[in-house]
C-alpha cells in the first residue's frame, strides 16, 4: 500500500469518528512492505480515555501482531492530522522508520508545526517525517466537524 492509499484508509477511518462524536482523526501503521499492520480512529469520547488517540490506538495494535514485540521497525505511521507531543513521542518510542501526515496542527502538532519531537536530536530514534499527503482533504475534514459543532 503507498502513502497515498493508506491516508485515503485513514480519512474513511477518520470520517467514521464522527459517528461516535469524536474528532475525525484515523491512522494506519504500514510494514516495511507497505502491509497494513494495524489502522485506527479517535476513540477518546467512545471509550472515555484521554490517550485513545487514532496514532496510540494503531501504534498499539501494529506492536501487538508485528511480532517483534513493541519495537516497529521499518513500520511507518500514516495520520490524518500531524501527531500531538503524545503520539509523536509514541512513534519515537515505537521506533517507526516514517511518520506520515496529512494536516499540519499549529495549535497542537509535534512533528514540525509547534514542536518538532520527532526530530529532537536529543532523543534515541528520528522518524523521517512525510508532511501534507492529502492535506487539503484532511483539513477539510477537520473543520466541517468542528464548524458542525459550534453550531450546536
Amino acid at each position: 500500500m503507498t502513502d497515498d492509499e493508506a491516508m485515503l484508509r485513514a480519512l474513511q477511518l477518520a470520517a467514521a469518528a464522527q459517528e461516535w462524536g469524536d474528532t475525525p482523526i484515523g491512522a494506519v501503521v504500514l510494514g516495511s512492505g507497505g502491509e497494513v499492520l494495524a489502522e485506527a480512529a479517535n476513540e477518546r469520547e467512545k471509550r472515555g480515555d484521554p490517550t485513545a488517540h487514532a496514532e496510540v490506538l494503531a501504534l498499539r495494535e501494529a506492536a501487538r501482531v508485528h511480532g517483534d514485540g513493541w519495537r516497529l521497525t521499518g513500520a511507518s505511521l500514516v495520520v490524518t492530522l500531524e501527531p500531538c507531543t503524545m503520539c509523536a513521542g509514541a512513534s519515537v518510542l515505537a521506533r517507526v522508520a516514517r511518520v506520515v501526515y496529512g494536516a499540519d496542527d499549529p495549535k497542537a502538532g509535534a512533528a514540525g508545526s509547534l514542536w518538532d519531537v520527532v526530530r529532537d536530536r536529543r532523543l534515541n530514534h528520528r522518524p523521517e517525517v512525510l508532511a501534507g499527503v492529502r492535506a487539503e482533504e484532511s483539513g477539510a475534514l477537520l473543520r466541517a466537524f468542528f464548524r458542525a459543532k459550534r453550531a450546536l
